[in-house]
């Protein structure tokens, strides 16, 4: 017995050793195994680069922009998913469609309320730091920015329990209504702290390279922007429509003033260009081409160039070559190309001058001012020219495509003859329509104004919702499929979280019968 009893305590000795032995190894492999030039924490003002990027390439110049341009009809999807798109089939009601611009939003928002609770003015972690007052608003104005792409492409998204994935792994739904309460005091508080803290981040704002100057000009744009976006929510139209034109008037002064993220390399493409060289996927359509040749629009003469030798072609040569809006052919190289296709350097921009003043013209417009509509109008379509011409020049001196020829070239219009093509064209042709009808011509401007590869395609796909609500059909769309009043949610949180499943209803159909609450609907 005391023979067993001895090699027992022995075996239970060498097990206790072993297990130490095996735990101690544990923690230094643990050691080993970690990456010193990974860290664990990094100071705020080296995130806020990463969150730029990824809002312009992945949110705002990405799938969202290339798929919402087939649906507001600015280009056609004639290949594989872009295709199916176009004839309004599964691939815009499925949960896998955005499903990485779902999970990249998150992270965005994940990050910027890192950077904003780490630069807390009262709680935060890095308050000695002399970057501290700049990041805490930056990471303001691009978390409102990217909370709004969320909630106006899905509706009811989640927010508040974003952010402690361990203690809350499976975040609920926010109210679109609740959302943007927070979108305008985040824009509000920002523009308080830029007009007060020191301009310190320099270099790691790759937007304005710390100008808190030109931060605060964005803050007061986006605004605008929002506070148009909540018009047919407004308990105060009028007073509101006022707002709009006082945030416009604090805002942009000229397309120099764009909050932009630029391209200038092959390893740094614009977006759209990327997607479009990778898939050739989408073609210019006879939509977007109709309404530039009902209002004898020059810029019809600069934007299209043929499939095959990509020579330049101007309006009238061109209709031969378009898809036919809803009801294209599949296949590549078959139609016709827009300019924005090949535009490898176009910038993505957050915000632009020209947008801004489209919003103070409609503002002018529905409150009565149709004089200073007018010319408001005209200096907003004389940026969107120049906006044009900097696309244009994006492709002429694309890198990808010289190594292949280049396009049949074309003369880039400096600001000033691109001004005086634009004041010809609204004064022969856009004067008297805004006449006839002020609000119905500054839209459709707009909307001719915001087509491009800078990612504004989420702006007018907005519009075309916030008008239906009103009653307000002025696009004409002619695409005869359903058009998608929303974006379907992501399928990792469709299949696995318990709060966003019960939202994806009825296969993802919903998305062409609910709108979104800020369009009249209830989520």
């Amino acid at each position: 017995m005391k023979k067993i009893f001895r090699l027992l305590s022995s075996a239970l000795v060498l097990s206790i050793v072993a297990f130490s032995f095996a735990s101690c190894s544990e923690d230094k492999m643990d050691e080993i195994n970690f990456d010193k030039d990974t860290p664990k924490d990094v100071q705020a003002r080296f995130i806020i680069p990463d969150i730029e990027l990824r809002t312009a390439q992945n949110i705002i110049g990405g799938d969202f922009n290339t798929y919402i341009g087939s649906y507001i009809e600015y280009w056609a999807g004639t290949h594989n998913q872009l295709y199916q798109a176009e004839l309004r089939n599964a691939e815009v009601r499925v949960s896998s469609t955005f499903n990485n611009n779902w999970g990249t939003i998150f992270e965005n928002i994940r990050n910027a309320k890192i950077v904003i609770a780490k630069t807390d003015p009262s709680t935060g972690t890095e308050l000695a730091e002399a970057t501290t007052p700049q990041c805490h608003a930056i990471g303001e104005v691009l978390l409102a920015v990217n909370l709004a792409v969320a909630t106006d492409m899905f509706g009811d998204v989640p927010y508040t329990e974003v952010g402690s994935p361990y203690e809350i792994p499976f975040p609920k739904a926010d109210s679109q209504q609740s959302i943007y309460t927070e979108i305008l005091r985040l824009l509000d508080a920002a523009a308080s702290e830029f007009a007060a803290s020191p301009s310190s981040v320099g270099q790691y704002d790759f937007i304005y390279n710390g100008s808190n100057a030109k931060w605060l000009k964005l803050a007061n744009g986006l605004r605008a922007r929002y506070t148009m976006r909540l018009l047919n929510r407004s308990g105060s139209k009028n007073a509101d429509l006022q707002k709009v034109i006082d945030y416009v008037d604090a805002s942009f002064a000229s397309e120099a003033d764009n909050a932009s993220i630029q391209y200038a390399n092959t390893d740094n493409q614009n977006p759209m260009f990327d997607f479009e060289w990778s898939r050739d996927a989408i073609s210019s359509c006879t939509s977007m081409w109709g309404k530039l040749w009902e209002r004898e629009d020059p810029r019809m003469d600069r934007v299209y160039w043929h499939s095959g030798a990509w020579v330049h072609l101007d309006g009238e040569s061109s209709f031969d070559y378009l898809a036919p809006t809803g009801e294209p052919e599949e296949g590549q190289g078959g139609y016709m190309y827009d300019i924005f296709a090949f535009s490898e350097w176009a910038p993505v921009h957050f915000m632009s001058y020209h947008e801004a003043q489209y919003l103070k013209a409609e503002a002018q417009a529905r409150l009565g001012k149709t004089a200073e509509a007018k010319e408001t109008l005209k200096e907003a379509v004389k940026g969107a020219f120049e906006n044009l011409e900097v696309s244009i020049d994006g492709a002429m001196n694309s890198p990808s495509l010289n190594n292949y020829g280049g396009l049949d070239p074309i003369d880039v219009l400096s600001p000033a003859e691109s001004d005086a093509l634009a004041e010809e064209y609204f004064d022969a042709t856009v004067s008297d329509l805004f006449d006839e009808n002020p609000l119905k011509e500054v839209m459709i401007q707009k909307y001719i104004g915001l087509w491009g590869a800078n990612g504004e395609s989420l702006e007018t796909y907005a519009d075309i919702r916030r008008l239906k609500a009103e009653g307000k059909d002025f696009y004409e769309l002619i695409n005869p499929g359903k058009f998608p009043l929303r974006c379907p949610y992501g399928n990792d949180d469709v299949v696995s979280n318990p709060n966003i499943s019960p939202l994806y209803t009825d296969q993802g159909n919903y998305i062409f019968t609910e709108n979104v609450w800020w369009a009249g609907g209830s989520r």
